[in-house]
């Protein structure tokens, strides 16, 4: 695997940032970038030009991640010419968050599912019910392929996200989906947080999919803001700082929520995933150390799927929620994942809206927010 990572902070003038070996012919090229870098396509044209061969990938972000060093306001390309591994795209527009089942169904039944091993897929971040995608996917996906990825962000605006389709061109309302075939291909994962549960469980007494509209018959928004105090008028993004854990029962692994949009007229709150009715939720706070060391813990994990192989290549995604925390100790989630996977392996990602993984290997596939999801690559 031949990898070379090139990064802009204008579209215009670039730099190599990162390289294992030198590349005439990727066949995938990786891109990160701000929203305002990716809006209009412009900032891409380059990269066309530079890799005409190449199936393009990525999304806009709330952060970009290149090495040890998180970026914003530029785009980060990672071109990986696999030497034994067979790469395919596809993407779906998705119109309506009603339609995230099954246009996630519908993706994944794009591929041809012989010698099929993992698939990276990459959503926009606002017209999606996270959740509801990941769903569809699981429902027809062999048993066998693994799923990974996440959804484009837009700092914390929450006002529009972009996606590279396999056209190669920048645009809204899609989902992408890159798959890997052969038997060459190492694929390792893991998806861990570090936020800790406080005050009592609440009952979810009204909702409707990702929309959440009563917690104990108390109108939700009502109830949040009491919980925020003088957060509260930053809303929506200050309640990337308190996300919610939702378990459906007592025995299933709770997951994180995170508020994407509120509504004052219903006093509701909509979130990049499904809170069903009945579920149990808590409000979390963030624990700095323990934040660090989710994202070592989620290395670890990655890499002991991937069957102790050291990864070439390491596409981090990390919430956005987790960044406005851990602020100028951002950079710190990153160093403790490179110091479990290895100095050598080349690391991309992106702070996103939610994250696409399993926990862990033979779990099974969940939308989280709040985590830092790694998915390691390595050939043999």
């Amino acid at each position: 695997m031949k990898i070379q990572q090139l990064k802009s902070g204008n579209g215009t003038d670039w730099e190599l940032v990162g390289s294992n070996a030198d590349s005439t012919n990727p066949n995938l090229v990786i891109i990160f970038g701000s929203t305002d870098l990716l809006k209009n396509n412009v900032n891409v044209n380059y990269l066309k030009e530079k890799y005409p061969n190449a199936i393009f990938a990525g999304c806009s972000t709330s952060g970009e991640i290149s090495g040890v060093q998180v970026f914003d306001n530029t785009i980060i390309a990672t071109a990986i010419e696999f030497e034994k591994t067979k790469i395919i795209s596809h993407s779906i527009e998705i119109n309506s968050p009603e339609d995230s089942f099954s246009k996630g169904a519908e993706l994944i039944n794009m591929f041809d599912s012989n010698e099929l091993k993992h698939i990276f897929v990459l959503s926009d971040g606002l017209n999606i019910n996270g959740s509801k995608l990941v769903e569809g996917m699981r429902s027809v996906v062999p048993q066998d392929v693994s799923i990974t990825g996440g959804l484009a962000g837009d700092g914390s605006r929450f006002s529009e996200t972009f996606i590279i389709d396999d056209e190669r061109n920048s645009v809204s309302k899609k989902v992408t989906a890159v798959g890997f075939y052969g038997k060459d291909i190492k694929i390792g994962y893991g998806s861990l947080g570090g936020w800790d549960s406080f005050g009592i469980d609440r009952v979810v007494t009204k909702s409707k999919g990702n929309v959440l509209f009563e917690l104990d018959n108390t109108p939700a928004l009502t109830l949040y803001k009491s919980f925020l105090g003088d957060q509260a008028k930053n809303l929506p993004s200050s309640g990337l700082l308190f996300p919610l854990s939702m378990r459906t029962d007592s025995d299933t692994t709770p997951v994180v929520r995170t508020i994407l949009a509120i509504d004052e007229n219903a006093q509701s709150l909509t979130f990049a995933g499904d809170i069903p009715e009945g579920a149990y939720v808590r409000l979390m706070k963030a624990n700095f150390d323990r934040l660090i060391d989710g994202a070592e813990e989620a290395a670890k994990v990655s890499v002991k799927g991937s069957d102790g192989n050291n990864p070439e290549l390491a596409i981090l995604i990390s919430c956005v929620g987790r960044k406005l925390v851990l602020k100028q100790m951002v950079e710190e989630e990153v160093e403790a994942v490179q110091s479990v996977i290895g100095e050598n392996s080349i690391i991309t990602g992106f702070y996103s809206y939610g994250e696409i993984a399993p926990f862990m290997k033979e779990a099974k596939c969940e939308l989280h927010n709040q985590t830092m999801t790694i998915t390691t690559f390595s050939e043999n």
